[in-house]
């Protein structure tokens, strides 16, 4: 039987970008050739380098939205509420910390909320009073939803910097973190070597941060994520593939939106726009379909996404890659660094 305690590892604190670099694009990358078993240590900007002509590289366009809220009951109560990922037209189911019940009614910066159900879990669907947009109300006044692990709160560098430089959807209360480091200068220097890129949209969820419960790793139940991809980017797979080149996700979320849609890729005649609802669980004996290269951050020990790159590269392979890594004082989690798997 498979364990969630087979992957774990040793995460120090220090170790743990607490903050993103001065610079956005500064951040080290390490190469792990899957093949030979080689590393290695360069740099985020030189990801060119290790890309060929032809090559397609996928991204997700995801905005980031502010989604941190506090409101107030009637009877004075503080209530934190934390706006949900963008399934389809409606953002309006929050999580919140407090005491909830229909009927409500909330308080947040001179404005008035209702509480028109609760949905169980800790989970309750809102309307403003007013008939504003509830996604508009909380981008006003809403914080940056930065990482819990963070242990600190928002600032207002998060405000630019969780968020990719090609962020246009809105929707997500989590970052593709594998791109935040992706600079205007870098996407050019890999057109300019021939590099396709592609964009797919993937909704991220508060889901990336919960652990997994019990030990039994197929009992786990994945959260789903809403995804579009375009029919552009289906195209653009199709001819990478028929060329032999490959296709190289830039984050756990791209991958699970290709590999969640791998049937409808392979069996499309005309590229057409796929979407869905990605609640696919990757992990080590898992047969990629879609993706031949992967870059990604530093993950969680025990996580859900450490588990899809241990699929991608082979445990053994990444635990000697983590410690490498961290015996170079590299820096792991959303603000860290890099990893390119090939």
């Amino acid at each position: 039987m498979a364990k969630v305690s087979d992957y774990d590892y040793e995460l120090p604190e220090e170790s743990i970008a607490i903050y993103p670099p001065v610079d956005r694009g500064t951040t080290r990358l390490e190469v792990l050739d899957r093949t030979t078993g080689t590393i290695t240590h360069t740099s985020y900007a030189e990801l060119d380098r290790f890309l060929n002509e032809g090559d397609l590289l996928v991204l997700n366009n995801s905005k980031v939205v502010c989604a941190r809220l506090f409101a107030q009951k009637t009877t004075g109560a503080k209530v934190e509420l934390v706006l949900l990922e963008k399934h389809d037209e409606r953002q309006d189911l929050v999580m919140y910390r407090g005491k909830l019940k229909a009927g409500d009614v909330l308080l947040a910066h001179d404005s008035t909320l209702n509480v028109d159900s609760v949905e169980g879990g800790g989970v309750a669907r809102i309307s403003c009073q007013d008939g504003r947009n509830v996604h508009d109300f909380f981008e006003e006044y809403g914080d940056v939803p930065i990482p819990p692990y963070l242990k600190r709160a928002a600032e207002e560098v998060d405000r630019e910097r969780y968020q990719t430089v090609f962020a246009e959807i809105p929707g997500s209360v989590a970052a593709p973190t594998a791109s935040l480091n992706m600079t205007p200068e870098l996407l050019g220097s890999l057109e300019d070597k021939g590099i396709a890129l592609a964009y797919i949209t993937l909704h991220i969820g508060l889901g990336t941060f919960l652990p997994i419960r019990g030990d039994d790793l197929e009992a786990h139940e994945m959260h789903r994520e809403y995804y579009a991809i375009p029919a552009e980017t289906v195209r653009k797979i199709e001819e990478t593939k028929t060329a032999g080149k490959r296709v190289i996700a830039v984050g756990t979320t791209v991958t699970r939106s290709l590999e969640h849609a791998a049937s409808s890729i392979e069996q499309q005649r005309s590229p057409q726009e796929i979407s869905g609802e990605a609640d696919i669980f990757i992990y080590p004996g898992y047969s990629f379909r879609v993706i031949d290269g992967l870059v990604t951050n530093y993950h969680a020990p025990r996580s859900t996404v450490l588990m899809l790159t241990a699929a991608f590269a082979g445990w053994d392979s990444l635990k000697r890659a983590y410690g490498e890594a961290l015996g170079r004082g590299y820096r792991f989690l959303s603000y860290g660094d890099s990893m390119l798997i090939v």
